[in-house]
């Protein structure tokens, strides 16, 4: 059963992705307990709408969650990263794929479909070459050669669109109704069940404090909101972690809506960071959010470029190398006033590979070989 986590109303139709108020659906609370299983979709049977198709996975899931040798010693907190560029194609999004490829094939669906430049597109590319699907991938005209090799590389049908990017979402679902096509976008009902994954690995290792998600739609927050909450109601779990959406000052606007007390987003005009994987402009699930913030107490913070950049840095010290949007958690760290020894999870939500141009990089040295024993000396 599908409910709409805004007004409330309720669907059976599971090919439903949003309520007739414009907000989107997600399915009722499960409950349940763990089992043994050599991965999460095992462990956690209970917990999903769709048997997971395991002959469809490439992996996803049972990210490393890695203590902080430095950082968090400097802050005086426990500090972890759930780094999950450890997934196949280098990002969070591959557990939502891959239930919503799962709940695609059931349905019958012979193509699928999502709007996005980056994570989402190749991962979808990816899980629909496997399931033996066709992808269709829609981009902003603005998106970059460098992104779109990663895409079509899996034999997915790119398409550059000219127009508003923020109505392209809506478009793709009003049309992949009509043509046959399962949109997976950022909040597909599906999608977000995948993303409780986090939530459910997380409390398996440790009782955190709090947990910081760079935050863009607003699909993996609620995801992994829905996942600790479902713990709590199966009684898994005694408290809920304080959960903190972080978004770049240069495309916030759920952060701005909730700070100026306001219980629906508006559009972000001229949006401009480097943080290009959290910067919408108009996040689907923004109201769905500002809900779950108020109804919790939950936070959001805005951070700077300059931050996020710094905050990368850090985590390259640390031995990771992510992309700017996945360093923001650590950059709304430093804002927030945790007591001492706080156990504390970054989401590190994908890999800096996809991004080198802002990587910063150290100077190479040249050296002639008859002088190399200088030089490593030097």
């Amino acid at each position: 059963m599908l409910r709409c986590p805004v007004c409330g109303r309720e669907y059976r139709d599971m090919k439903r992705m949003r309520c007739g108020c414009g907000e989107p659906l997600e399915f009722k609370l499960f409950k349940g307990e763990p089992y043994i299983g050599k991965n999460v979709w095992e462990r956690f049977w209970d917990f999903w709408p769709i048997e997971p198709d395991l002959d469809l996975s490439l992996g996803e899931g049972d990210t490393p969650l890695i203590k902080s040798r430095k950082l968090g010693r400097e802050l005086g907190l426990e500090l972890y990263f759930k780094n999950e560029t450890a997934n196949p194609t280098w990002s969070f999004k591959d557990r939502g794929t891959f239930l919503g490829i799962t709940a695609a094939l059931k349905f019958g669906y012979k193509a699928v479909g999502t709007v996005s430049t980056g994570n989402m597109a190749a991962s979808v590319a990816a899980y629909a070459s496997r399931a033996g699907l066709k992808a269709k991938i829609l981009v902003s005209e603005s998106a970059s050669d460098e992104k779109l090799k990663a895409v079509s590389v899996y034999g997915a049908s790119v398409v550059r669109v000219k127009g508003d990017y923020g109505r392209l979402y809506f478009e793709s679902l009003r049309l992949g109704e009509r043509l046959g096509i399962y949109f997976i976008n950022s909040d597909n009902p599906f999608r977000i069940e995948g993303y409780k994954g986090i939530a459910f690995e997380i409390a398996e290792e440790l009782t955190p404090d709090c947990i910081l998600i760079p935050t863009s739609s607003g699909g993996l927050f609620r995801g992994i909101a829905k996942g600790f909450i479902e713990l709590k109601e199966s009684g898994l779990i005694d408290e809920l972690p304080m959960l903190v959406a972080v978004q770049a000052e240069g495309c916030s606007p759920i952060c701005r809506a909730f700070k100026e007390g306001k219980e629906k987003i508006e559009r972000f005009e001229n949006p401009k960071t480097v943080a290009k994987a959290i910067a919408n402009p108009y996040p689907p699930s923004g109201n769905a959010l500002l809900k779950l913030l108020r109804e919790f107490g939950w936070k959001c913070v805005a951070v700077s470029d300059g931050e996020i950049l710094e905050a990368q840095r850090e985590l390259s010290e640390e031995g990771l190398f992510v992309q700017p949007a996945s360093a923001a958690g650590i950059a709304a760290l430093k804002r927030l006033e945790l007591p001492e020894g706080s156990k504390v999870v970054s989401i590190l939500t994908g890999s800096g590979l996809k991004t080198l141009s802002h990587a910063e990089t150290g100077k190479t040295a040249e050296c002639p070989l008859e002088s190399l024993e200088k030089c490593l000396g030097g």
